[in-house]
């Protein structure tokens, strides 16, 4: 375990391998609010290794092992200065930051606000926050309260993952002794979720000036609206896109190998 000392209570978990190619890029992966820092590292991570690529993965303050003081507010600011800072201070060359969902905005807003990078991918990143994504994001927060990660993964999950992936692991929910327990309000977990609903989606992407990768999960029900991504695709200067069919939101886990595809498609590129 290797650990960015902020403060005497706040820090970064990360796990950093260096390019063994020479010039070769580091993809940083930049979590979504659910996520940790292992959810790459089981393919992802070790297929670019294998390429000879660089890795950061890393956990937000309030994720597994990343202390955060109390009161603080771990909102899109905060996490994409912290992101600005452990790859500056690691003096990253040439960083690829290669976000999930939310994960993708806060390393477009990292980019926006001067960091300097070879590239940018977002997976089911691209959205407008209207009515419709906006109660979902107060629902989220309240069945946490009420009910905790069980009951979020037992509502969101058919919503979420392509139908492949919820005919093998349907067993794993809804399940009769399911014990729901609220979420603690004063976890790193709640206060991410809690400060979300207020992120600036107002993206410059006509100011986007590295490669940008846009990937999306055609059976993300949540957060996929086909008109919307094309039209922010469309204010991306320079970009590519790659779909996948058959999976939905969380491509790590559900759809590793064309993500890996995709990835290394786009760093030979650069």
């Amino acid at each position: 375990m290797s650990y960015l000392r902020i403060s005497a209570n706040d820090g970064l978990y990360y796990e950093h391998d260096a390019p063994s190619g020479t010039d070769a890029p580091t993809f940083v992966f930049v979590n979504p609010v659910s996520g940790t820092a292992q959810q790459w590292q089981q393919d992802v991570g070790p297929a670019l290794r294998d390429a000879g690529y660089g890795t950061l993965a890393y956990n937000f303050r309030g994720q597994p092992d990343s202390p955060f003081s109390p009161g603080t507010a771990l909102n899109d600011t905060l996490i994409a200065g912290d992101l600005r800072l452990i790859i500056e201070t690691l003096e990253i060359k040439r960083p690829v930051l290669v976000g999930l969902s939310i994960g993708g905005l806060f390393a477009t807003q990292s980019h926006l606000a001067g960091l300097d990078v070879a590239g940018l991918v977002l997976i089911n990143t691209l959205r407008q926050i209207g009515p419709r994504i906006a109660w979902i994001n107060d629902a989220v927060v309240r069945v946490m309260e009420v009910g905790g990660p069980q009951l979020m993964g037992d509502m969101m999950t058919p919503l979420l993952w392509g139908p492949d992936w919820l005919a093998a692991n349907r067993k794993a929910f809804i399940k009769p002794d399911t014990d729901y327990q609220p979420l603690d309000k004063n976890s790193g977990t709640y206060n991410l979720l809690k400060n979300m609903g207020a992120a600036d989606w107002n993206v410059d992407y006509e100011h986007i000036t590295c490669p940008v990768l846009v990937i999306m999960g055609l059976n993300d029900r949540v957060f996929f609206d086909a008109e919307v991504v094309d039209k922010l695709v469309g204010r991306i200067p320079n970009v590519r896109r790659v779909d996948v069919e058959n999976a939905g939101h969380m491509l790590p886990a559900e759809a590793p190998q064309p993500l890996i595809s995709a990835l290394l498609n786009f760093g030979q590129n650069l």
